[in-house]
């Protein structure tokens, strides 16, 4: 027999930071999704490589977003801590007179950092071992991102990297509200980092698999959620911190409360290493338990912010999934369109844009749908953004592994 839990609290948003190829910083990131235009071109990094573009975040400035630290961190890492600084400040929080020891920090990570392997592996070849540096190693695996957070901030309580690949940020979050909810912090800076523009990962790995879209003559077409003609993802970057507490803390320092993140639901497929279940099963057990988490129905979601990660099975599991949980689902938007795909930043992104979409009352655009896939019968928003009344939005994220997690996120 099974035993359901009775509904968990909701947490507070109250504080969002977002560094995203369409820009730095929640106003920017929001602008460019609004926009519908895709941020992907060609990528120097990327050079001679079967597939040579990505979604890259402009303008970024390790040393003079994080200063000292960049030099012996990776960008996944800079970007993290850069984010979590935003997130503290747009929260109106003061590291210096927080208690340390009862603030969190979870991060989603889906892999470690192959920035520098090829070099670094190149004096190995050579047989020159000891030139290998020190820093390959500590700059490199996932638990950095929550680990130099703690670092900049003087965080002291429970710090964690979560990583189930592209479902890392949302699980990071689910993750959180749970420790919120039994006591552990009082508040927890929570979400997601990666740059995975490493030719390592995206020539050997994601290029070899053909999960990545190969149209290098035009690659702001590339990325083109549940259309008829998509032939991958695109590759991106990018991190969101959200500061997550206690309704009870937050309101007794007076924040501003942006959002609430309302529940939490996380499942694995048991299907196959790297496809989807067909029909969505697994992705549905995961929805169904963020709604349970939430006291909430399936028709109390107002809109779905969609894994919509813009290969043929993903897309069209995640469609099957959405019409077994609502029978007719509410309007859909994918991110992923205009940001590529982040891998484990992209769920606390997404959820990070789908508080955005509360505050607003307004669905982004879905970028580069043109003819919708005949077997995908959802009401997409694109070309323009769409004014919506949103009481509760559903932000979904799957990855490899037949890894599931949904979060609830609602207006406070």
């Amino acid at each position: 027999m099974t035993t359901r839990r009775a509904a968990a609290r909701p947490v507070a948003v109250t504080g969002l930071g977002l560094i995203t190829p369409a820009g730095i910083g929640r106003q920017a990131t929001w602008n460019g999704l609004c926009s519908g235009r895709s941020t992907a071109r060609p990528d120097p990094v990327l050079e001679g490589l079967p597939v040579d573009f990505s979604c890259r975040v402009p303008d970024f400035d390790a040393d003079a977003h994080i200063g000292r630290i960049g030099w012996r961190t990776n960008r996944f890492t800079h970007l993290a801590v850069a984010a979590a600084r935003m997130a503290v400040g747009d929260a109106g929080l003061d590291p210096a007179a927080w208690d340390s020891a009862r603030i969190g920090v979870v991060m989603g990570v889906g892999s470690a950092s192959m920035e520098l392997w090829r070099e670094e592996y190149a004096k190995l070849v050579d047989g020159r071992a000891r030139a290998v540096s020190p820093l390959v190693l500590p700059r490199s695996i996932p638990n950095m991102a929550a680990g130099e957070i703690a670092l900049d901030l003087g965080v002291k309580g429970p710090n964690l990297v979560v990583s189930t690949a592209c479902a890392s940020g949302a699980t990071a979050l689910g993750v959180a509200k749970d420790m919120l909810n039994a006591g552990r912090c009082d508040i927890v800076l929570a979400g997601g980092a990666e740059s995975p523009r490493a030719a390592v990962m995206t020539a050997v790995c994601f290029a070899q698999m053909s999960t990545l879209s190969r149209r290098r003559d035009d690659p702001a077409a590339a990325s083109r959620p549940f259309d008829a003609d998509r032939d991958g993802f695109v590759m991106g970057e990018g991190a969101a911190v959200l500061v997550l507490e206690s309704p009870e803390h937050a309101r007794a320092r007076g924040a501003r409360f942006d959002a609430v993140l309302a529940g939490f639901g996380a499942s694995a497929d048991a299907h196959h290493p790297t496809a989807p279940d067909p029909e969505g099963a697994g992705a549905v057990l995961a929805a169904r338990a963020a709604l349970a988490d939430a006291a909430l129905d399936a028709s109390d979601i107002c809109h779905v912010n969609a894994h919509g990660s813009s290969t043929q099975s993903n897309d069209l599991a995640e469609a099957r999934a959405l019409h077994r949980l609502f029978g007719d689902p509410p309007p859909v938007t994918a991110n992923k369109g205009v940001l590529g795909h982040a891998i484990g930043g992209a769920g606390a992104i997404e959820a990070a844009c789908s508080v955005l979409s509360l505050a607003e009352q307004t669905i982004p655009p879905t970028a580069n749908l043109s003819r919708l896939d005949p077997r995908i019968d959802l009401d997409v928003v694109t070309t323009a953004p769409r004014k919506h009344r949103m009481d509760a939005v559903l932000s979904n994220s799957f990855g490899f592994g037949g890894q599931n997690a949904c979060l609830v996120l609602a207006r406070a």
